[in-house]
């Protein structure tokens, strides 16, 4: 008789929760197997190709008791087992608070935490709800080894990661909304956040010319088909009023929608500075059949601030020193201002063609428009006693930016070898434009005024606000554009690769020139740029459980270097090369995540200064340049986070950095071997803990602390060739803890949540370049009233 070949059979099911809504995102395992899934949005799960038997079927969740059930598979047959949670959709939503262990959607493939060989991380709604966070600094410190470095003037924030910067826009910007470009001026609204996802490392496999040092995603809250919301109010020292609202609900079947606001008022701890603060994140969802989702969003967001320089610097002698002044000291001119207005939207289609092929296409546009008048930054221009002869800066910008991305993700076998493959393109359009002004200071006068930062009552400052005429407007547009593929290739249960290629282009179009006085236009001086790269990545997992993963990698991204040689040719990018090696672990079925890794980053051509011309004479401008040196970056991450029960988590993390010069000794002259590169703390901590009661007599109660350390480092400008030698242009910084305590109570639909910040009242400070000084805010209160339906 012939064998007949044994057929597979499949499981599916729902998973609701106890109040019979969807439970999305529920991990659905056999536990006899590695075979396991997610519940998608409206609480469905399906496994398939199982072999015939019986099974013992799984359903988990961070901070929640296992259920199982056992089921039995049949050849050719389909399997229907169905669960309910113990936990209202509400209660679900609580526990959601770790995210070591969720997927990073920045990855754009959807690759589960243990098989991605790179640290990450993500700060939740909850653990942004609780901390009262409302920029993205505030939230950015639950993630190890990344720090709030910069105040840009007090509109905008500055982070650092593994020894680099990262910005606020641009090209080369590394902050993204919703998995797209974005502009971070005037603060993005991160109280209205569902998530911040962080990749770190190189990801130039995936989005082109970004820093090395991290990625980062927040993901804006989306429309569900139950109705329901809430609202709040936030009240806090200074003045601060801020109520938040957030709605959502069924318009039709296959129809939904979200609206998210706030406003935003407060005064400051440092004098004369305001915040006026609008915004608004509508979204709509439409399902197109089974297999086709349709996401419209868009926000906007008005944010009026006091432009705030802090409290300047003394120059001894070319030394920066920071003045013994109060943390309240305001040295900008009292009618100062930055108003932003930014408006951005976005369409996400995504299309299943089944269950192993996938389909997103994403188009989106932001524009931000900035006006700005002010005194100009003090920066090395304050004396040994404090006079600071004051000139005023005029600024009108806008930036536009358009993204497009296609990827394409599909599961499949070769064999007995799996692939999780992904392919995909994208494009960056960004178009800058710039006004110069002219100011009439007034008859005879070439500067505003004169005050002293040490004594205020020394002169009396002006107040008028001077006539300022815009002369020129500088229009500089930039395109990048890329295509990759990667595939995740599963070589066993235990040992998998990944590798992947990217080729990136980037166009710099040449400047415009717009004399706003005679319309007469010119070109720039620097011609039409293009720079192109391929960005490789291979790495190496070993998962000798399900629960452990052991990694190595190499990736690279390059950087582009402004500027030309000594022949006045455009410079070449930068390739950095980098590695990293590491070991992820999630215990107690995902409560707890225990992940260590290191990394080694090198860019070994270093755009510096040139000290001599082709002719062998003393160079003098800054703009010519040439490839001597290096700088190498070296450090460790760790996190171990955990929800131990609905009820507690807790999140620590450490990082270690140095980020140095190397090989400087070919620069002539050279005396930066081994010096740490500014804003970069050698070591960060953080640590957050929360516990809600649920005894009888304490039911509802909620406490929580958190801990953030900022090390050692230096603020200012690294030392060059060709400076005094004597004198260090690097200002000194020493470490500081904030700790915080929380406390709160909630009763059905109403919850207070009240939070003391700072409590030990730290003072250090945030420093940009050489001038703007701000120290750190002082002890402060919030309190949170909030009502859900």
């Amino acid at each position: 008789m012939p064998i007949l070949a044994q057929t597979t059979g499949s499981i599916r099911g729902v998973v609701k929760t106890s109040d019979g809504n969807s439970a999305a995102f529920v991990n659905v395992s056999l536990k006899e197997t590695r075979k396991g899934t997610i519940t998608a949005e409206d609480g469905t799960y399906q496994l398939k190709s199982i072999n015939p038997g019986m099974y013992t079927l799984q359903v988990t969740f961070v901070g929640l008791q296992t259920q199982e059930k056992t089921v039995t598979v049949l050849s050719g047959q389909t399997t229907t087992t169905d669960f309910t949670l113990a936990e209202s959709a509400s209660q679900l939503s609580e526990v959601e608070v770790t995210g070591n262990n969720q997927v990073v959607t920045l990855g754009k493939a959807s690759i589960a935490p243990l098989d991605l060989p790179q640290m990450s991380g993500v700060v939740s709604n909850v653990v942004i709800t609780n901390q009262q966070a409302s920029r993205l600094g505030d939230v950015l410190k639950n993630v190890s080894g990344v720090s709030l470095t910069q105040q840009r003037g007090g509109v905008a924030e500055t982070f650092s990661a593994r020894g680099y910067s990262i910005g606020i826009a641009g090209a080369g910007g590394n902050i993204f909304k919703n998995g797209v470009i974005s502009n971070t001026m005037g603060f993005p609204e991160a109280s209205t956040l569902e998530s911040v996802e962080v990749l770190k490392g190189s990801s130039a496999l995936l989005y082109g010319n970004v820093s090395g040092g991290l990625i980062i995603n927040m993901v804006t809250k989306k429309p569900k088909f139950d109705f329901g919301g809430q609202v709040s109010m936030r009240v806090g020292s200074f003045g601060l009023y801020k109520p938040i609202v957030d709605v959502y609900g069924p318009i039709a079947k296959n129809l939904a929608f979200r609206v998210v606001g706030t406003y935003e008022s407060a005064n400051s701890y440092r004098d004369v500075v305001k915040t006026d603060r609008l915004y608004v994140n509508p979204s709509l969802l439409y399902k197109l059949g089974q297999k086709t989702t349709i996401l419209l969003q868009g926000d906007y967001l008005k944010s009026n601030l006091t432009p705030d320089n802090g409290i300047g610097s003394l120059n001894q002698n070319q030394d920066a020193i920071i003045p013994d002044v109060p943390r309240s000291r305001f040295i900008n001119t009292n009618w100062a201002y930055n108003n932003v207005d930014q408006t951005s939207g976005s369409l996400n289609i995504d299309h299943a063609f089944n269950s192993n092929w996938k389909l997103n296409v994403i188009a989106s546009a932001q524009g931000t428009n900035v006006t700005a008048y002010g005194a100009g930054v003090p920066n090395n221009n304050v004396a040994p006693n404090g006079d600071w002869t004051r000139s005023l800066s005029r600024t009108v910008t806008s930036e536009d930016d358009y993204t497009g991305q296609v990827n394409l993700n599909g599961k499949f076998n070769t064999g007995s070898i799996g692939h999780q493959l992904l392919v995909g393109g994208d494009v960056v359009g960004i178009v800058s434009l710039s006004n110069s002004y002219t100011i009439n200071y007034g008859a005879g006068k070439t500067s505003y005024d004169k005050i002293n930062i040490l004594n205020p009552n020394l002169y009396e400052a002006r107040t008028d606000i001077p006539t300022a005429t815009a002369t020129t407007q500088t229009k500089s547009p930039s395109v990048r554009n890329g295509f990759y593929v990667q595939d995740l290739i599963s070589l066993s249960g235990k040992f998998k690769v990944l590798a992947g290629l990217r080729w990136s282009q980037q166009k710099t179009v040449q400047t415009t020139v717009l004399n706003l006085l005679t319309q007469a236009e010119t070109r720039g001086p620097a011609e039409t740029k293009t720079d192109a790269a391929f960005s490789p990545k291979v790495a190496l997992m070993y998962q000798p459980t399900r629960n452990t993963s052991f990694f190595g990698s190499y990736s690279n991204n390059f950087t582009i270097n402004n500027g030309v040689d000594i022949y006045g040719q455009i410079l070449k990018p930068s390739i950095v090369d980098q590695f990293e090696a590491g070991v992820k672990n999630e215990l107690l079925n995902g409560r707890l995540t225990a992940n260590v890794g290191v990394y080694h980053i090198v860019n070994s051509d270093l755009a510096q200064m040139a000290p001599t011309k082709a002719d062998g004479t003393p160079n003098t401008d800054a703009n010519v340049k040439e490839f001597t040196g290096q700088t190498t970056s070296d450090g460790l991450e760790v996190d171990f986070t955990g929800t131990l029960s609905k009820n507690l988590y807790f999140i620590t993390g450490y990082g270690y950095n140095y980020m140095r010069f190397t090989n400087t000794s070919l620069v002539r002259g050279s005396s930066i071997e081994g010096e740490r590169l500014t804003n970069n703390p050698a070591h960060t901590a953080n640590a957050t803990i929360f516990y809600t009661f649920d005894l009888p007599q304490l039911r509802g109660l909620k406490l929580g602390a958190s801990a953030f350390y900022t090390g050692n480092r230096f603020g200012g400008n690294n030392n060059t060739y060709g400076q005094t030698p004597e004198f260090s242009r690097l200002i000194p910084l020493t470490g500081f803890t904030t700790i915080d305590l929380s406390a709160g109570y909630t009763f059905r639909k109403v919850s207070v949540l009240t939070k003391v910040s700072n409590i030990t009242n730290e003072l250090n400070y945030l420093i940009h370049d050489r001038y703007s000084i701000m120290p750190i805010p002082p002890r402060q209160f919030t309190a949170t009233l909030s009502y859900l339906f």
